[in-house]
């Protein structure tokens, strides 16, 4: 082994710290004995004797038992060197990090008693032992472990020792040790620091006082984030983001719209005044606000901007609109942020340019471990489909959940300790010190761009009042608000050090102070005054989504559907798949010739290749979406001898836009949440996710709720998103056959968005090549298809080429061969979906069936009340109108159809149902009684009445 020179590390690699401390216990085996350590160290250990001196160089060879170093002062050197590796390790437990000081701070851990050290003993200990990043001079052990408390045990605390990756963890290291994450501010920036807590202070007491007892879930307490946001919305355009994404809950909302966003003062007090405000939207339009038809409380709404810092391009920053379920807007965000990045222009999967947005998502301390959405939405960081090269996360902890304190709301020491899970790296930054908060900022934005990783900002602070203005929290937390009520403001706080440092004079506090006042008393006389009677405004939904869906041709020509398909069956010579899978792939050479059969797979994919054709991008997820939960799709192939995956869609030579498949994570909630904001801020692209089965739906029932039947009315925010949902009664028990499909039904109004239910593949080509079609107009809206899992094979679901290339889509389709004698009708029988197929079935083995008529409703909302009426004018004898279904009668779509159906039957027709029971299960367990209650409803169904 090399001697290393003097004035290197031991062994001439720059060991310290553990490093050291595993060669010194090596050492100290060596001397117990010599046979316990291996050949080359035990050689080394001969020739140089102890790793080092106190002088820091190593120590010259040793004759026999005569050593440079004894075992006590080894033991003293291991003891430092441990106590070290604490202050990296749990510095965080001693830091001062909590404002009230209300906290238990560990002492014992940092104790020198505890490790058997003194002073003197530290003193002895070469400095190089302990830290060698430090940029000041470092004499000995003692100065080194003081100046290592003095980095770890300020009012910023660090923990990355849950950080695997080596590279990452020892930059984390360098950038504590060398304390260049404290930033010395130039004297305008405290300024400017300065000024902003005025504004956020002021504009909150300004709101107090004026409009007395009304809900604001103020930020004070928290006064920080806003300065912290500026930093790295800052920070972020200076290196090259274009789109800064925001996503937070209500505390300290209004007061981020207004000064981060720059939502204009009056337009936020007119709000308050309950008085007309879209006449104070600014006449350059930088800020685009709509509020829907329905609006949403003040609190909810988010905004758009656009910012321009000097020497940047104009950037967009966007706060999201976000509901009561205050983490769940996490995943929308997230959405936002990967499709401001994708390029979508070309075909193949998009081009990722991950620095060129960022989503910033803002937490609340309870919900962040509460809400199980917030896990599921970290697990997506780094995943291919989802990966948006690193969010940055700050929770907003005011030390209170709600009402309760953080014992009752979490089973963790930190409200961020979820996020060591997933190896992202975490300050704790004590809120009211301000330069502390800036640097935390510059350290997350310095990391994100190195690492394209998560970061995640622990902003420590208290909460001023209640959970919100009318709440008493003296009645649950008095310790902490006698506290509370007796501490100054963090303006108050930082005004008084920038006085005492002289970097303010009381005269410019004073002018900061007028300016401020005055910019929010002139803002206010401008909203009109509050009136005695308020007019109330209409709250109907715009014509263009009152109407009905234009007449949009989906038809494709049998030549470009057949040059397709033999470019969909076309991979390369070398590339070898699986046996199996390729024959099945290849009887669909055949399918658009004659009486070919196009089965639902094919239907979808050239409804995909032609989409694409159009020039409009594709972006599929699900949990097995690649090849389809029922290896229906098979899109993308894998070669069987090298694993390498392939899609013809990425081929064709006819595409003119991306197209993006992805399996999705186990999850439901935060991947319907990301492609729900994917799809809002790529309106031009066809989103789709697919749930593995469609009871998996109830796991996002939040997303369906508040977001993607609702986010028009709300906010006025479109959407376009289809959702697959496998959907049908197969004797597989209650969670396998139910998408709900009544919940859908229960949300649907005002044309928010297409409920189907289909009964053929020509069908599902159509609708999905109109919901193409309405990406960019007026008229979007969502698309839920109650998706099929036995009919994927099944013939009768199976179309030929002329349904694709001269057909259109039906919201009813009437069974051949019947009603045709309109004078023998006296039952028409409406189903949707499998039903319709079950009943084709056994229809198939009936004769005389000239006595009824069958009608397949395939799109159940908006439903085709005038079609369906139209068809049953042509029946003068007509006496039952029947509706048929699987679900049992509390479910399915009869409580949607029935008063539907009674609206439009002729006189002397009694509408009624066929079905299951009213269950609280959606489906029998056993297949042999499904079964026979399938066989009794469809033989009720076609059965005469005597």
């Amino acid at each position: 082994m090399k001697k290393p020179s003097n004035g290197e590390g031991p062994f001439g690699l720059g060991f310290h710290g553990p490093n050291l401390g595993y060669v010194i216990e090596l050492y100290e085996k060596y001397l117990e004995d010599p046979q316990s350590v291996d050949d080359e160290m035990r050689m080394f250990f001969e020739e140089n004797g102890s790793p080092f001196q106190e002088t820091g160089t190593l120590s010259q060879p040793a004759q026999n038992t005569e050593l440079a170093v004894s075992a006590g002062q080894l033991e003293k050197s291991l003891a430092a060197i441990k106590l070290a590796d604490n202050i990296r390790s749990y510095g965080h437990l001693g830091a001062n990090i909590f404002p009230l000081n209300d906290r238990p701070v560990e002492e014992t851990l940092f104790d020198l008693n505890t490790y058997g050290l003194t002073e003197n003993d530290l003193i002895n200990v070469p400095a190089h032992v302990i830290c060698t990043d430090a940029q000041i001079p470092l004499r000995n052990g003692k100065e080194a472990i003081d100046y290592l408390k003095s980095v770890y045990m300020g009012p910023i605390a660090f923990e990355f020792n849950h950080v695997y990756d080596a590279s990452e963890k020892e930059w984390l290291r360098r950038k504590v040790e060398s304390n260049s994450v404290r930033a010395s501010l130039l004297k305008e920036e405290k300024v400017k620091v300065y000024k902003r807590l005025t504004e956020v202070e002021e504009f909150e007491k300004f709101l107090h006082r004026t409009f007395v007892g009304q809900k604001r879930f103020s930020v004070e307490g928290l006064d920080t984030l806003v300065p912290l946001l500026d930093e790295i919305v800052s920070e972020s355009v200076g290196d090259g983001a274009k789109t800064i994404n925001i996503g937070m809950a209500h505390r300290g909302r209004l007061n981020v719209l207004a000064h981060v966003l720059g939502k204009p003062y009056e337009m936020i007090f007119a709000e308050f005044q309950h008085a007309p405000n879209k006449d104070l939207v600014p006449s350059e339009g930088s800020i685009g606000i709509s509020y829907g038809w329905t609006g949403d409380v003040k609190y909810h709404l988010g905004l758009d901007k656009q910012i321009k810092a000097e020497n940047t391009t104009v950037a967009r920053l966007t706060l999201a609109n976000n509901p009561s379920h205050l983490e769940f807007v996490g995943a929308v965000v997230e959405g936002y942020t990967r499709a401001s990045q994708d390029d979508r222009s070309a075909s193949g999967y998009p081009k990722v340019n991950l620095s060129s947005a960022l989503s910033i998502i803002i937490h609340g301390d309870a919900a962040f471990p509460g809400q199980g959405v917030v896990a599921e939405t970290l697990n997506l960081g780094q995943l291919t489909g989802y990966d948006t090269g690193g969010s940055i996360h700050l929770i907003a902890n005011n030390t209170i959940g709600f009402t309760t304190e953080s014992h009752d709301s979490r089973s963790t020491r930190y409200a961020s300790d979820l996020a060591k899970g997933y190896e992202i790296p975490i300050l704790h930054v004590n809120a009211d010190d301000p330069e502390a908060v800036v640097s935390a900022a510059r350290l997350a934005c310095e990391y994100r761009a190195k690492f394209q990783k998560d970061f995640l900002i622990d902003l420590i602070g208290y909460r001023r009042f209640g959970h919100n203005e009318m709440d008493e929290p003296m009645t649950t937390n008095p310790l902490m608000y006698n506290i509370i009520h007796q501490r100054p403001t963090v303006k108050e706080l930082y005004g008084k050090q920038l006085l005492e440092e002289s970097s303010l004079s009381e005269g410019e506090v004073k002018g900061i102070q007028d300016e401020v006042l005055a910019k929010l008393t002139a803002a206010y006389e401008k909203v009109p005054a509050k009136k005695k009677t308020v007019q109330i405004e209409d709250m109907n939904p715009p014509e263009f989504v009152d109407k009905e869906l234009p007449f949009i041709s989906t038809a494709v020509s049998i030549d470009k559907l057949k040059q397709m398909n033999e470019e969909l069956l076309t991979w390369p010579q070398d590339f070898k798949v699986f046996d199996k899978l390729g024959k099945i792939l290849k009887r669909r050479t055949d399918a658009l010739e004659g009486n070919g059969k196009i089965d639902w797979g094919l239907a979808e994919t050239l409804a995909y290749a032609s989409i694409l054709a159009d020039g409009t991008p594709i972006r599929l997820t699900g949990q097995d979406s690649e090849r389809g939960t029922f290896a229906q799709r098979n899109v993308v192939l894998h070669d069987h001898t090298t694993g390498k995956a392939y899609s013809p869609l990425h081929k064709l030579q006819s595409a003119n836009a991306s197209f993006a498949i992805h399996n999705s994570p186990l999850s439901e909630m935060a991947v319907l949440g990301f492609e729900y904001g994917y799809n809002v801020f790529a309106p031009e692209t066809l989103v789709l996710w697919e749930a593995q089965y469609g009871d998996f739906a109830n796991s996002a029932q939040v997303m369906f709720d508040q977001f993607i039947a609702a986010g028009r009315a709300k906010w006025g925010q479109k959407s376009g998103l289809v959702m697959l949902l496998p959907h049908g009664y197969e004797g597989q028990g209650p969670e396998h056959s139910s998408a709900r499909l009544e919940r859908f039904l229960i949300l649907a109004a005002e044309n928010n968005w297409t409920v189907a239910n289909l009964s053929s593949s020509a069908q599902y080509f159509h609708i999905l090549r109109r919901q193409a079609a309405i990406l960019n107009k007026e008229e979007v809206r969502p698309l839920v298809i109650m998706s099929p899992k036995s009919l994927l094979r099944n013939p009768l679901v199976a179309s030929n080429g002329i349904e694709l290339s001269e057909g259109e889509f039906k919201s009813v389709i009437e069974q051949s061969g019947l009603g045709e004698n309109h004078e023998a009708v006296t039952r028409i029988v409406l189903a949707t979906g499998k039903m319709s197929i079950d009943l084709a079935e056994s229809l198939s083995k009936k004769e005389d069936m000239d006595w009824l008529h069958v009608l397949r409703v395939e799109e159940i909302y908006p439903f085709p009340l005038t079609k369906i009426k139209e068809i049953m004018s042509r029946y003068p004898n007509l006496q039952e109108i029947i509706w048929v279904q699987e679900e049992p009668k509390n479910m399915g779509a009869w409580t949607f159809i029935e008063p539907r159906l009674n609206e439009i039957a002729p006189e002397g027709s009694a509408v009624s149902y066929i079905g299951r029971r009213r269950r609280s299960s959606p489906a029998e367990g056993d297949p042999n009684v499904h079964k026979m209650e399938q066989a009794r409803i469809i033989e009720e169904a076609l059965t005469r009445k005597q």
